[in-house]
């Protein structure tokens, strides 16, 4: 018999190699090289062909008309939301998320929805047809027009979506789908970025508005090559605490929308609700004042909300004192105690600092760094800021206070909210008053400070 020749391929670039390394040549990414077999070269010359339009034709771009893409409403407000307006016909949309946050369940709801008023088809590679109408009964759905088909084989899933031509079509999920042209398991690197590839350019050709189900890491990230990621035209992460009933559903890419939009549900008997008004999350409800404690208005994707931003300050029992942040970056921490103790000597080196953002929202934005300045200013001083003050703009290493994009949203958003005060960057400063909103601007991470010891009540 023929020696199987194999070949290291890299779990997070696709790059392959001929012996094992530490590193990938390719990315440079370490210990991400697994063995797997060979596969004949015409399979992975025709991966990406005609995955778009019209190819190898050369056309003026002057002479193609623009317009809008057709959005097909899922049924669900903050699916569409995080879309940016529903799905694109011919778009695919990759969503990944821990196991058990909800990402079947949201599905199966928007999928039934949309039964109603378009052909669906949903594609299970994980769960029998009985688990599927059990989830169906649980979540009292009405599933008479929604097909099935129970298949991990792309050959006869590409079959059937020939025959049917769906509207919309979930892929449950691209981690178990296999293909008959590779001789490598379900879920290996050449597996996934192949059926991927094949479904993607089906979408593309048909017109098919296709979603597919992705594994992650331990890490939290996709499994599988970060060419997956490249292919689709929309990316969302499912995120949440596994002990909380809420779940975030963010767009990390979106040819179709805006990037970094934000979904918000709530876990409930009969599946995922979206929540209306999600600021009411993310804000605790205190008796009284108390030190420690300031409220952000940040902007996820076009809307703006109101998330608590909690510090604890207190004395090291150790010679190396703590930093931890539960939502925002630890490493943005430490320069922030620094900018205050270089400029505004306020001295946190012998001081345990704990920053949380309530309700389990991760803030990536440097617009939080001011909250952030003045809860922990608060905590150390044990002297609380108003229960109305609301608080954006990042902060520079010199002290200074930046503007953050869409400061006039931020702050009609709290005032909505019943926010009365607002301390944000000068440049951030409304040309026109806010009704029932005072606004304090600020330039310097000093002058902020005093103007919330002024404040303070």
């Amino acid at each position: 018999m023929a020696k199987i020749k194999s070949v290291f391929t890299c779990s997070d670039c696709g790059g392959q190699a001929p012996r094992w390394q530490g590193q990938c040549p390719h990315c440079k990414a370490w210990n991400t090289l697994v063995e797997t077999r060979a596969e004949p070269a015409s399979a992975s010359n025709s991966r990406f062909a005609a995955l778009a339009g019209t190819t190898g034709v050369l056309q003026p771009l002057a002479k193609l008309e623009a317009r809008e893409e057709i959005r097909i409403p899922t049924g669900v407000d903050e699916f569409d939301r995080v879309l940016g307006g529903g799905l694109v016909a011919g778009g695919v949309v990759l969503i990944g998320g821990d196991p058990g946050i909800g990402k079947s369940t949201l599905l199966l709801q928007a999928l039934a929805a949309m039964a109603q008023r378009e052909q669906a088809i949903y594609v299970s590679g994980e769960e029998s047809g009985e688990q599927v109408a059990l989830r169906a009964r649980r979540l009292q759905l009405d599933p008479a027009s929604l097909q099935l088909l129970t298949e991990i084989k792309l050959e006869r899933i590409l079959e059937v979506l020939e025959q049917a031509r769906p509207r919309i079509a979930v892929i449950d999920s691209i981690q178990t789908v296999y293909s008959d042209a590779l001789q490598s398991a379900p879920g290996s690197v050449a597996q996934v970025r192949e059926c991927a590839a094949q479904l993607t350019r089906f979408a593309k050709q048909s017109g098919v508005g296709l979603i597919m189900v992705g594994h992650v890491t331990k890490d939290g990230a996709l499994a599988g090559p970060r060419v997956l990621e490249h292919i689709v035209d929309t990316v969302l992460y499912f995120e949440g605490e596994t002990h909380s009933s809420f779940r975030l559903v963010r767009a990390i890419k979106n040819r179709f929308g805006a990037v970094n939009e934000l979904g918000v549900f709530a876990m409930t008997e009969r599946g995922l609700r979206g929540v209306s008004n999600p600021s009411a999350i993310f804000l605790s409800q205190h008796d009284q004042q108390v030190p420690g404690s300031c409220v952000l208005v940040t902007q996820e994707g076009t809307r703006p909300l109101l998330v608590e931003i909690q510090a604890l300050v207190d004395g090291a029992h150790s010679p190396n004192p703590r930093r931890l942040t539960v939502g925002l970056d630890q490493n943005r921490l430490a320069m922030l105690l620094a900018v205050l103790h270089r400029h505004a000597g306020i001295v946190c080196f012998d001081q345990d600092v704990f920053v949380n953002a309530v309700g389990g929202v991760k803030i990536c934005e440097p617009a939080a760094d001011l909250a952030v300045s003045l809860a922990i200013v608060s905590s150390l001083r044990s002297r609380s800021l108003p229960r109305t003050l609301a608080v954006f703009g990042e902060v520079g290493l010199a002290g200074e206070i930046r503007p953050a994009p869409r400061g006039q949203e931020r702050l009609r958003e709290a005032a909505k909210l019943g926010f009365t005060v607002a301390v944000i960057p000068q440049a951030n400063a409304p040309k026109q008053p806010i009704p029932g909103m005072r606004v304090v601007a600020v330039s310097r991470i000093e002058e902020a400070i005093e103007k919330a010891r002024e404040l303070d009540c």
